[in-house]
């Protein structure tokens, strides 16, 4: 009986220790996922996406993932090119395109990127003034793009895009902006008006020209203003005794015409 017992025991420590090495020998990575296999030390490569297998007590192995890693770059205090202090808040994103790279080549691959973003953010925005940081967000995104992804490249990192989210500036200097822009309105309005003044002087001076070639049509001119005049019928218009005349004149063509109208 007490044999049987033992080799209950036996067979239930060989089971369990079967079971053991099964569920450590299997592994399963998924889709966006790799696994970089390590024996007794020594890289062996990567495995994955689906089921792998590895030697208990021998193989050892990190996981990575390859999808899009989006970093939130903590707000920065910077000093432009032109001696201005600017806050500025950026996002990184990054994938991991070599996972070799990123567990043999960096200790720390995520942690390294994230540092490495902040410097390249501050250095950049450090070499442009105010103006180019306010209207050229876009090209400067794309210029720490390059940067970052050409230094973090032998780490197996792609950086896709950066994106500089928001640039806080001092209320002074926001004022001053505030009274750029006014001058700069006032600056187009009275241009506009100057060029309204120019275009109405060159049609008189065409006009006076026309009238000198053309004395009669001056006189309608004169006629016409005046009929103008006397629709107020507040006012006395005082002319000379030709004038006179000839205004009577116009006036009886004008009530021949609205006889005829009727």
């Amino acid at each position: 009986m007490a044999l049987a017992l033992d080799e209950i025991t036996i067979i239930v420590i060989i089971v369990v220790a079967f079971i053991w090495i099964i569920s450590s020998s299997v592994k399963v990575v998924k889709e966006y996922e790799r696994a970089i296999i390590f024996r007794l030390g020594r890289l062996m490569g990567a495995r994955g996406p689906g089921v792998f297998f590895k030697i208990p007590l021998v193989d050892a192995f990190r996981q990575v993932d390859l999808r899009v890693v989006t970093f939130d770059v903590p707000n920065q205090q910077i000093i432009t090119r032109d001696n201005i202090t600017v806050d500025v808040d950026a996002v990184v994103y990054y994938r991991v395109s070599d996972p070799v790279k990123a567990v043999v080549s960096v200790e720390n691959y995520v942690n390294a990127t994230n540092l490495l973003g902040q410097t390249a953010l501050r250095d950049t925005i450090g070499q442009v003034e105010l103006d180019d940081l306010l209207t050229r967000r876009e090209s400067l995104g794309q210029k720490l793009t390059e940067i970052l992804d050409i230094q973090t490249d032998p780490w197996g990192i792609k950086v896709t895009n950066v994106a500089i989210k928001d640039v806080s500036l001092p209320d002074s200097m926001q004022r001053a902006i505030a009274k750029q822009a006014e001058a700069e309105r006032e600056r187009r309005s009275r241009i506009i008006m100057a060029d309204g003044e120019f275009e109405a002087a060159a049609k008189m001076t065409d006009a006076a020209k026309l009238y000198q070639e053309n004395p009669t049509a001056i006189r309608l001119r004169e006629l016409q203003t005046l009929t103008e005049v006397a629709r107020e019928k507040n006012l006395i218009v005082v002319t000379p005794t030709t004038m006179g005349s000839d205004y009577a004149t116009l006036i009886g063509m004008m009530k021949k015409e609205e006889a005829r109208a009727r």
